[in-house]
Order: structure tokens, then sequence, then C-alpha cells
């Protein structure tokens, strides 16, 4: 079956970066889709294949289609996946109410490790137009509308985390500095509110040195350059691929949002999420709810709440001074292999994504 997949550009690059790995999957497993983008100057940073001026084109089989107002006049496809709740057009709705056999609608809500997703997985909506939308939600477990993770991944992964020469070869591909004997790699990618200086300062004090890689415009105020036992190098935003790369070569990935965030599932090395700020707190809930589902040590517990604001940054500093210590340090990373590896063994979204939409349709 064909698919419309819209996204709306909120803010960052979450938003797209989910939709973008979404399309790219459903269409090499053999869906063709047609994506609908608002905001293609921010699509741009993140794919540099993708012209910012093109209204209509198409990379790796992905029709990709500019959401203006309004909207481009086409027949809706057999299944509307709207990302995050953002709304399809509703000129494109009322294409969608004419047609004899009505589309598979889906919302492809916010990934949440939240018990209550579970029960709400797969429920229909009925809309005032008499079309019925279903909530998708991502997770973590069985009953929930699981992880995005392409076919081959991890195998890819784990070549090349067991390959040191290709790692060298692909960081300087990057332009990122060659590592040094014994040095760990950590990759930092947050928001603005995160104590980044914290970070750095307690990393360029370690007796173990380290080659910190950030993306350009996160946490201008850190400069390139030597500090201590910390080296800091800048890099581009990368294609999505070449991220994941990034992160399967690191020791320790420091993520925020949705999209990085999954992405350092699949990298199986200690990570720290930096998850979005909401006002009414909700986003601790989300993080305890996670926290509470990887069953990390209980530094690694610890070191979340300090980055996400939850504890004092001098507690923040004492625990990750204890987690970079070899017994902590080591704990810690068999945690996250394991709870990578028990992701794993689930069934990746598009799969049941796939079964949802073919039991709607027969």
């Amino acid at each position: 079956m064909r698919v419309d997949v819209f996204c709306r550009v909120v803010d960052n690059f979450g938003d797209i970066g989910v939709c973008w790995r979404l399309a790219r999957q459903l269409t090499a497993e053999g869906w063709p889709v047609r994506l609908w983008v608002d905001d293609l100057a921010s699509f741009a940073r993140l794919e540099r294949r993708l012209s910012a001026r093109l209204p209509a084109q198409s990379i790796d089989n992905v029709e990709i289609l500019q959401w203006t107002l309004p909207a481009p006049d086409v027949l809706p496809h057999e299944i509307v996946i709207e990302a995050f709740a953002c709304d399809p057009p509703p000129a494109f709705v009322h294409r969608m109410q004419d047609m004899v056999q009505r589309p598979i609608w889906l919302n492809l809500e916010y990934l949440s490790a939240e018990s209550w997703i579970d029960t709400c997985h797969g429920l229909p909506s009925p809309q005032p137009n008499g079309i019925v939308k279903t909530f998708f939600f991502p997770g973590f477990t069985e009953t929930s509308g699981g992880l995005l993770r392409e076919a081959g991944l991890l195998a890819e992964r784990d070549a090349l985390q067991a390959d040191p020469h290709a790692q060298a070869n692909f960081l300087a591909r990057l332009d990122l500095p060659a590592r040094l004997p014994g040095e760990r790699l950590v990759t930092l990618f947050c928001y603005p509110d995160a104590p980044a200086s914290v970070l750095a300062r307690e990393l360029a004090n370690a007796a173990t040195p380290t080659l910190l890689v950030i993306p350009e415009g996160v946490a201008p105020y850190l400069g390139a350059g030597q500090r201590g036992s910390l080296r800091i190098a800048r890099t581009p935003f990368v294609a999505p691929p070449d991220y994941d790369r990034l992160l399967w070569c690191a020791d320790l990935n420091f993520v925020r949002g949705e999209d990085s965030f999954i992405r350092a599932h699949w990298a199986g090395r200690p990570m720290v999420w930096h998850i979005y700020p909401q006002d009414d707190a909700a986003h601790v809930d989300k993080l305890s709810a996670w926290l509470g589902r990887c069953a990390l040590p209980s530094h690694a517990h610890d070191i979340h709440l300090g980055w996400n604001g939850e504890t004092t940054l001098e507690g923040f500093a004492e625990q990750l001074r204890y987690a970079l210590q070899p017994e902590p340090w080591a704990a810690w990373t068999r945690r996250a292999r394991a709870w990578s590896d028990a992701l794993a063994a689930q069934s990746d979204l598009v799969a049941r994504l796939r079964r949802l939409c073919e039991s709607r349709r027969q």
C-alpha cells in the first residue's frame, strides 16, 4: 500500500528526523511514500541532498512535497500517517472522506515508556466526518508500537564496533581528529539548559582523556580545543545514517529529544537522555518511566536526574565522577548493551505498523 506521511517541523529536528527515517524504511520495504514537510530549510540541515527551493523532489525513492498553504491538491494514498497530531490539510481530509475505500488514518504519537500507552495504542478515534483515526504509540514493550529499526542495522553496528580501523576512517571522513590511545569518545547533543559546562569540567579533570564531539550550534560556549584531559571537536550536522555510526563509535552518548534518543539505544553503549522540557513537568514522569524500564545502575540513574535538572549540579558532577571509574563504568556498559539487546529481540515499529494496516484493510 502507498503511504502519505505528514510532518510539521515544530522546533529542533526530532520530528523531521523520525519522519525521514520512517519514510525511508517504509520505502526500502516496498511501500511507496509521499512525505509532506512544511519546513524544507530545517529538513535540508539533516539531509544535504534536499533542496529547500524545490516544492517537489525525490530522494531514496521517497517523494517529498513541500506542505504549503494551500496544500497541493492530490489524491490521498491508502495509508495516511500524521506525525505527532499535526493534522493533514482540510482539503486533503475532504478528499479522504469522498473516497470509496477510505484510507487508513494513523496518528503517530510521541514516544513514551509510560504504561498507559500500551492500553491506548491501536485505539480508534472516530472523527466528525465519519473517518476513523487510529492512535499509534511507539514504545518499549511488545504491546506498544515499538521502535524504528532498519533491517540490518544492528549487524552493521556490530561490524563497525568490532573494527577500530573502520571507525578511524569514518571519523576522519567527518573531519574529526583521530582518537588518541586510551582516549574515551563522547558525543554531546543537548538542549540549551543542560549543564554542559559541568560535564566539560569533569571530563577535563578526569584521569582518562576524552574526545568530546559536539554538533554545530549545540552548547556554543564550549569552544573547540584542549582543556586538561579533554579535547573538544565540532562537527556539522550529518546525515542520519552517519549520525548512527557516530553513536556506534562513541563510548558515551548524550542525546536529546526523540530521534537521537532512539538511535542511542541501538548503539548499545552508555547514554544520557536530555528529555524535552515541558511547562507542566510532564517530562519528569516520562523520564522516570523510561528509567524504570531500562533499570540502569543507580549512578547512571542519578546522572540522568542531574542532567535534567532534578538534582543539584554538584550532585550530578559527583555521580559522573563515580560513573567514569572502571568498575561502575563497566556495570553501566553491560547494562546498556543488555537493554539494547532486549529491545532488539522485539519486532520493530514498521513491522507492527504493517500488521496493523493489513488487519485494518482485511
